[in-house]
């Protein structure tokens, strides 16, 4: 059996060696590589950084002040990175500069353990060549100062070095001619830009052009605690860095003893989400150096509220630098971040009230969400985070207390005959069909000890219409709902208040949905699963009930209505038909289901008006105010 080595060539074989088209290397790694041009001027000014931190290795004596600038100049369509770290010999060029994949960074970190080293891969410096025509590089080694070399390789294929009078000091420049296409990073505000968002967390001195105050210049608050406010440090920081929001609050991450070594800062942006859009902002630096802009899953879902910077030495980049490895210190900061944040929330509702009235006003919708992924935050937003409802945004305990101990919460988005009745109630009603509401409502509930009332729902509705006293004849049901009801509505006599309104036309929230997925769309919409789960759900219903039409027996027009067919009145048909023009008007005005005819009602009132107009004898004294005195005087 083979034990997986390589067969031992025979006599006859020949081994070979792989060949390399440089030319193709060359162009995947310098133009492929990077999901952007930019990173080019990340990868110098990184380089620019592990000189400075090896000439501090090899030369800890010696005299040496650290800085980087960046110069541009668009009239020649350059762009320069100037560093006096190290420098290169003529022998370190040709192994290290010009020779791909080969790393002095990386050997130099695995032989010292330093960590301050950035490069890894050997991989940086074609990155040039994904934005310039011609790459020069001029340079004086630290150990060779009285030397100076200089590089110049057009595309990256092939190079010439040649001796050049020695710099002032060693250190390198390097310079681009960029492409046309590439001209505008030529542009200093450009640069700033780039250089502000890459360069934040250097410990060495970044300027560009002449100017004295460098571009990293912003207070690091978990590097350098100042004596002052720590947490305005923070702020002033978040402020500088989270760009696209104002912060409402920001806190720390600390490392987590044999979990992760990250350290940074984390904020409530001043940006809605809306249960739907996601802003979590999330930048990670690895030894001080950009590495991923755009690291929001790190990030827990729910935190779509969050931006943050946090920086580490365990995480593994990709060969790109743009992203990072799924390994196993990747998964161990995500725990932290989300625990971070958890903190994070607790920290500003005990210490800075306003601060958190603002993120619960802002952030409502997200926080109710969040509140059912962790238990933490459901604990500590069960009783503050406001819920949307008929009246406003309340509090969950707020609506339980106006709700006489239960919980009220409409399944449907109102309108209509339901949003009247909920008026008429008097009692705030939470919108279920808002974002988190209903799960959390309902799990609130449990946590409390109280009923949730879901309007719209078959046991909701037994809960508000209640059976009438004396159930009505078969005949007197069969006439009614002849006369009110349009086909898909079921009639249904109750008792409910308030009295003055005579019926409600309550959609049947699981045939609406029922209707919605089976659509012949709904298959290229929704996911298959998420498919089979609905349809498990709404298989206990035909689907044939859209509507239910409760009829107030209480309602005094109702008891005329009935009395009135009793007696054999020649209007009750009339009252009836003026009765279900109002519904359909009503109807109409929400989402619910109505095959009622709009115009048709609009005239039916019209009709019915005439008619009663018609019947009322010369003389007649006008209708008295007091509900169902017409029946009395009958």
């Amino acid at each position: 059996m083979s034990d997986g080595a390589p067969p031992e060539p025979t006599p006859a074989e020949e081994l070979r060696t792989t060949e390399v088209d440089l030319g193709g290397l060359v162009n995947v790694l310098a133009t492929h590589l990077y999901s952007t041009p930019l990173v080019a001027l990340r990868e110098l000014v990184q380089n620019a950084h592990d000189s400075h931190t090896r000439r501090l290795l090899e030369d800890p004596d010696g005299d040496h002040r650290p800085l980087i600038r960046v110069r541009a100049d668009a009239a020649r369509r350059t762009v320069a990175i100037e560093d006096t770290g190290a420098g290169l010999t003529e022998p370190e060029i040709h192994s290290y500069l010009a020779t791909v994949g080969t790393g002095y960074t990386r050997m130099l970190r695995e032989l010292t353990g330093n960590q301050e080293l950035i490069g890894a891969f050997g991989l940086g410096f074609l990155s040039a060549f994904s934005v310039a025509d011609e790459v020069t590089v001029t340079t004086t080694s630290h150990r060779e100062p009285h030397l100076g070399h200089r590089y110049r390789s057009r595309g990256g294929e092939q190079y010439r070095v040649e001796p050049v009078p020695a710099r002032p000091r060693p250190g390198t420049v390097v310079e681009l001619t960029l492409k046309a296409e590439h001209a505008h990073l030529a542009d200093e505000d450009v640069l700033r830009d780039v250089l502000t968002r890459y360069c934040v967390l250097l410990p060495v001195p970044v300027h560009l052009g002449d100017d004295e105050q460098p571009v990293n210049s912003v207070e690091v608050p978990w590097r350098h605690p100042s004596g002052g406010d720590q947490y305005a440090a923070r702020m002033r920081f978040a402020a500088t860095f989270g760009r696209r929001f104002e912060p409402l609050t920001a806190f720390p991450v600390h490392p987590v003893e044999d979990v992760t070594d990250a350290v940074g800062l984390l904020w409530v942006q001043d940006g809605g989400t809306y249960g739907s859009s996601d802003n979590r902002d999330l930048a990670v630096y690895l030894r001080g150096m950009l590495l991923a802009e755009d690291a929001r899953d790190l990030l827990p879902r729910w935190a779509g509220f969050i931006g943050g910077v946090v920086e580490s030495n365990r995480l593994t980049p990709t060969a790109s630098r743009e992203d990072l490895q799924r390994d196993e210190h990747y998964h161990a900061l995500r725990k932290a971040l989300t625990d971070a944040i958890v903190d994070g929330l607790y920290e500003t509702a005990r210490l800075r009230p306003a601060a958190w009235r603002r993120i619960l006003a802002r952030h409502g919708n997200d926080l109710l969400g969040a509140a059912l992924c962790d238990d933490r935050l459901f604990t500590l937003l069960a009783d503050d985070v406001p819920v949307p409802t008929s009246q406003g945004d309340l509090t969950a305990g707020a609506l339980r207390a106006a709700g006489g101990g239960a919980v009220h919460v409409a399944l449907g988005s109102g309108g209509g005959f339901e949003e009247m009745l909920y008026r008429a109630m008097r009692v705030p009603i939470a919108r279920g069909d808002r974002y988190a509401v209903l799960p959390f409502l309902r799990r609130y509930a449990q946590l409390r000890g109280c009923r949730v009332v879901e309007l719209g729902s078959e046991q909701g509705d037994r809960e508000l219409f209640r059976d009438p006293e004396r159930p009505l004849p078969e005949h007197e049901s069969a006439w009614l709902a002849g006369a009110l009801a349009d086909p898909g509505e079921q009639l249904v006599p109750a008792r409910f208040d308030p009295p003055g309104l005579p019926l409600v036309l309550v959609p049947d929230r699981e045939a609406e949905l029922k209707a919605r997925i089976e659509d012949d769309r709904a298959d290229a919409r929704i996911p298959s699963a998420a498919l089979r789960l609905a349809r498990a759900f709404t298989a206990r219903t035909d689907g044939e009930v859209r509507a239910r039409l409760y009829l107030n027996l209480a309602s005094p027009a109702v008891r005329d209505l009935l009395a009135a067919y009793r007696g054999g009145h020649t209007g009750s048909a009339t009252a009836a038909g003026l009765l279900r023009s109002i519904k359909v008007i009503m109807a109409a005005a929400s989402s619910g289901p109505s095959e009622g005819d709009l115009t048709a009602a609009l005239a039916g009132i019209g009709t019915a008006v005439s008619a009663l107009t018609a019947a009322v004898p010369a003389g007649l004294p006008e209708v008295p105010d007091s509900p169902g005195a017409l029946s009395e005087e009958r």
